[in-house]
């Protein structure tokens, strides 16, 4: 509040000179203004910018609030109009057919929303999730679908909720190259909808889908396998490659995994495992590539056979101290049979070479 010399507020002429200069009329306020002291003096042109400054700030702050008005216009969501629960689930069903598949969801939400006792909000739910997933909003598809089994999990159309949620999932997988989360998920979605309800329509769909998701999983650790054996680390690599040996065997990359285990197995210096490879390879894939290639790579490397000891030859032992006297350590008579396997080695058959006839290790 502006005072006068005296302490009080300003005249009425003072006030009305401000007016008059906030309206524009600069010269009529001059004149006023004249008769008061120079510290109590605001000129037209001060208020003129005063005025401006305050127009200013108030469009400043004006902003924001129309941005938020836009962007709840831009999200699109129904105002609510009151409507008859049959006026509402017709419209939505004439939106899903003219394949408008965002509004027919929106509408269908509508129907829970405003009669959410109705016998038709329960069917809304469902055909909510399924217009969603049409529009390719898998998020909200599954939302939709989750809330549905939360709500009527015994319903007859619970198996095609729990179709939902899986389908929405597996349209989200990525490339090997991405993380898996959404893989992992859809393979849990899958697998649920298979164990509750195997006898099912949607039942035989999750098994076929099942595989492609395996076979996903798979590339993502032959992926990385690759990755570490172009850095050097054999031992992680071995890792990676003996998971899709052990977890997704029936997967389109067990072949090269097993010819990838023989080459890091090599390069560990255990070629005894790499001959093990190599052989189930040559057992199951014999007419890959990647058993051709297993194959070149243990004949370069052959392991060499222990010859058996004669009876009675003695056996010097190393690394140990002996009796006293001694030189070295006696053996029990041989039983003559030096011929089989060693305890705990496969069974499968020696990898047979390209286009040969009969079976033989590799490199004979």
């Amino acid at each position: 509040m502006i005072l006068d010399n005296n302490g009080v507020t300003p005249t009425r002429d003072y006030c009305r000179a401000i007016r008059l200069a906030g309206r524009g009329k600069s010269d009529p306020a001059k004149r006023i203004v004249r008769g008061y002291p120079l510290t109590l003096r605001i000129t037209p042109m001060r208020i003129t910018q005063s005025r401006a400054l305050a127009v200013t700030l108030i469009a400043a702050l004006a902003l924001p609030i129309a941005g938020c008005a836009g962007g709840r216009a831009a999200k699109g969501d129904l105002p609510y109009v009151a409507r008859d629960v049959g006026t509402l689930y017709s419209t939505a069903k004439q939106r899903l057919d003219q394949a408008r598949y965002k509004e027919a969801a929106q509408l269908f939400d509508e129907v829970e929303r405003q009669h959410p006792y109705s016998i038709w909000a329960r069917r809304a739910q469902i055909m909510s999730a399924f217009s969603y997933y049409l529009a390719k909003d898998y998020t909200a598809s599954i939302s939709s679908a989750q809330r549905f089994l939360a709500v009527h999990p015994g319903n007859r159309d619970a198996p095609y909720a729990y179709y939902l949620i899986a389908l929405g999932y597996y349209e989200q997988i990525t490339d090997v190259t991405r993380d898996q989360k959404i893989t992992r998920q859809a393979l849990d979605s899958l697998g649920e909808l298979m164990r509750r309800y195997p006898n099912t329509r949607y039942a035989s769909d999750a098994r076929l889908k099942i595989d492609l998701v395996n076979d996903h999983l798979a590339g993502k650790e032959m992926e990385i396998g690759r990755f570490y054996e172009t850095r050097g680390q054999w031992l992680a690599a071995n890792g990676r490659f003996r998971t899709v040996i052990d977890k997704f065997q029936q997967t389109t990359h067990t072949p090269e995994a097993l010819m990838r285990l023989t080459e890091t197995y090599l390069q560990l210096g255990v070629p005894i495992e790499a001959e093990k490879a190599a052989a189930v390879l040559g057992r199951n894939y014999p007419g890959t590539d990647w058993y051709d290639h297993a194959y070149k790579l243990m004949r370069d490397h052959p392991v060499k056979p222990i010859a058996p000891l004669a009876p009675g030859e003695p056996v010097v032992a190393t690394g140990t101290a002996g009796t006293p006297g001694t030189g070295a350590l006696e053996l029990p008579k041989a039983n003559g049979n030096t011929g089989g396997t060693g305890a705990g080695s496969i069974s499968s058959p020696a990898p047979v070479g390209p286009g040969s006839a009969t079976r033989t290790g590799p490199g004979s």
